[in-house]
């Protein structure tokens, strides 16, 4: 768990931990200079539980994304599951992912749909998964193998939802600062990189959505992606501002990159394939020519090449390249 400045809502996340039906083997908190009571919250509930309790507090503000690299290298169990300051676990989340772990061996990661709340938990609508568009039809492309191709944008993830073995950590660590996408994001693409990302479709904990919602401190540089803000309205938000192809081809790149580094650990020839696979189409779709009829040839080439199905919507995105201005944004295209 990440905390900052979290005192209004934190009690109540960690009894939510506290009462897990399958007991956490230790509860890791990185507190980033809070200046409110967050860290005098986690003590007197550190005194209370018999659940070991760690608390780190940073002697300079690193920012939500270096936080959770910090909390993540300092745990020592076997599964790591994220923690946000604010929302509540559902009494059975930990022996629900757990439970996965050992029906899916091959899992790298784990995670959940989730409840969406407002700051009493009273419910607010459609589950998550739902209200930021990974529905029926996208989980059918994610469990038929284009899993690294559904995580890339960044967002499927709610970090919040997920663990993941520490055979990974690894290869997460450390996790990049300079891409439109945070922890969550990175983690679950470079994990579906190498190893199966596994769902639970049903919600396991309640999201909580309040006026003051913001993983972690803010980041000192500015971003042009408000991929910072951890409501579900920032979230939206972030979504119909999607990634151009340029940041896509440089998450590519950076994932590309990290597996290069790490193949001597990990299994990466395969997905360094697919990725190569996947930058090439990004590209050709990034330069389409300016006219219909000249991009025929790239359009064609993409369809028959069966980029398009593996990697976009098919022959929905191929006329779409083909039609309308190349150089509007992936959100406008809705790939």
């Amino acid at each position: 768990m990440c905390t900052y400045n979290g005192a209004r809502f934190l009690s109540e996340q960690l009894e939510s931990i506290a009462a897990q039906t399958l007991s956490p083997d230790e509860i890791v908190i990185c507190d980033d200079m809070s200046a409110d009571a967050t860290t005098e919250i986690v003590r007197d509930f550190a005194s209370r539980t018999p659940i070991p309790v760690r608390l780190f507090t940073n002697e300079q503000n690193l920012g939500s994304t270096k936080n959770f690299a910090r909390a993540i290298g300092l745990c020592q169990g076997q599964l790591i599951a994220l923690s946000d300051q604010d929302d509540f676990w559902l009494p059975q989340k930990l022996e629900r992912l757990a439970a996965k772990f050992d029906r899916q061996p091959g899992a790298g990661m784990v995670f959940s749909d989730a409840e969406v709340v407002d700051e009493k938990l009273c419910a607010r609508g459609p589950t998550l998964w739902n209200q930021i568009g990974f529905d029926a039809t996208v989980r059918q492309r994610f469990l038929r193998g284009q899993t690294f191709e559904v995580l890339l944008p960044g967002w499927t993830v709610t970090g919040a939802t997920a663990a993941f073995r520490s055979t990974y950590r690894d290869l997460i660590l450390p996790i990049p600062t300079n891409l439109s996408m945070i922890h969550d994001g990175w983690i679950a693409l470079v994990i579906a990189a190498v190893a199966e990302v596994a769902l639970i479709d049903e919600p396991l904990i309640k999201y909580r959505q309040h006026a003051a919602q913001q993983i972690g401190a803010p980041e000192r540089a500015a971003r042009s992606t408000p991929l910072r803000i951890k409501s579900l309205d920032g979230l939206q938000a972030a979504m119909r501002h999607e990634n151009s192809y340029d940041a896509l081809i440089t998450i590519g790149e950076q994932v590309k990159e990290r597996l290069q580094s790490r193949c001597a650990d990990f299994d990466c020839g395969d997905a360094l394939s697919r990725l190569d696979q996947r930058l090439a189409h990004l590209r050709t779709r990034s330069r389409m020519p300016g006219t219909s009829f000249s991009r025929l040839a790239p359009v064609f080439r993409e369809l028959f090449a069966g980029r398009y199905h593996r990697y976009s919507t098919g022959f929905r995105s191929a006329a779409k390249d083909l039609f309308r201005d190349p150089s509007r944004s992936l959100a406008d295209r809705k790939r």
